[in-house]
């Protein structure tokens, strides 16, 4: 994978650290873009798109977690991939972080060689879901490129942690997963959250499927994981 070819957004408002991570993504080869507060990462988001982020939570101007909701309003960056830089460091955090939309979490200090390991994962996921190619099983329709989601010709609303996993699902069809195979695949394999979070988001996901009878397509396969099948259990 050529670096040169991605554009990484940096948001950090403490100059040290700002400087090294840009030093570090130039001497890989990275283009690289720099904002100090929030409203700055917007307007440079105004000329155009990053093929990822990373964001600080604690922002002088506004939260991380609520900045990532409004990069997510930006047309073409709804699937962005965003990677969380921050002190904060308990399990009740990284799972906000998540449920904010993040797609990868990374405590300070931070590890400049993981960092960039993560950053590949998430890029080669992202270009794979930027495929324009629509999902469709039964009545199930799945836009990865536009972040849509339609059953029965109705739009959903669905978050974008709970899109990511009915797209794995649906992509891997009748194929059961444990737990840890999820995150892996939906979290990335670099984060360190509880297995209950797979769980947590499964209801979810069948919370917003059931008024349409779709959530009997999300399956638990005992003593094993979840899987997306047409065939009833």
């Amino acid at each position: 994978m050529d670096n040169a070819m991605f554009t990484i957004l940096i948001v950090e408002d403490d100059k040290v650290i700002l400087t090294m991570l840009n030093t570090f993504l130039q001497s890989k080869q990275y283009n690289t873009l720099k904002a100090n507060t929030g409203y700055q990462a917007l307007d440079l988001l105004k000329d155009g798109a990053p093929d990822l982020v990373l964001l600080d939570w604690m922002l002088p101007d506004i939260d991380g977690t609520k900045l990532i909701n409004k990069i997510r309003q930006f047309e073409g960056l709804q699937y962005v991939p965003i990677m969380m830089l921050t002190a904060k460091s308990s399990e009740e955090d990284k799972v906000k972080g998540f449920d904010m939309g993040a797609d990868d979490y990374m405590t300070k200090p931070v590890l400049l060689k993981e960092l960039d390991a993560r950053m590949r994962s998430l890029l080669r996921r992202a270009r794979g879901l930027n495929i324009n190619n629509e999902l469709m099983i039964d009545s199930i329709a799945l836009n990865p490129t536009q972040h849509l989601l339609r059953i029965d010709g109705q739009r959903v609303t669905i978050g974008a942690t709970e899109f990511r996993l009915l797209h794995f699902l649906m992509k891997n069809r009748d194929r059961v997963f444990e737990r840890t195979q999820l995150l892996d695949e939906v979290w990335g394999r670099f984060v360190a959250i509880d297995e209950r979070t797979v769980d947590v988001h499964i209801l979810r996901l069948r919370k917003i499927l059931k008024p349409y009878e779709a959530d009997r397509y999300i399956q638990t396969v005992r003593s094993m994981g979840y899987r997306f099948s047409a065939d009833m259990p």
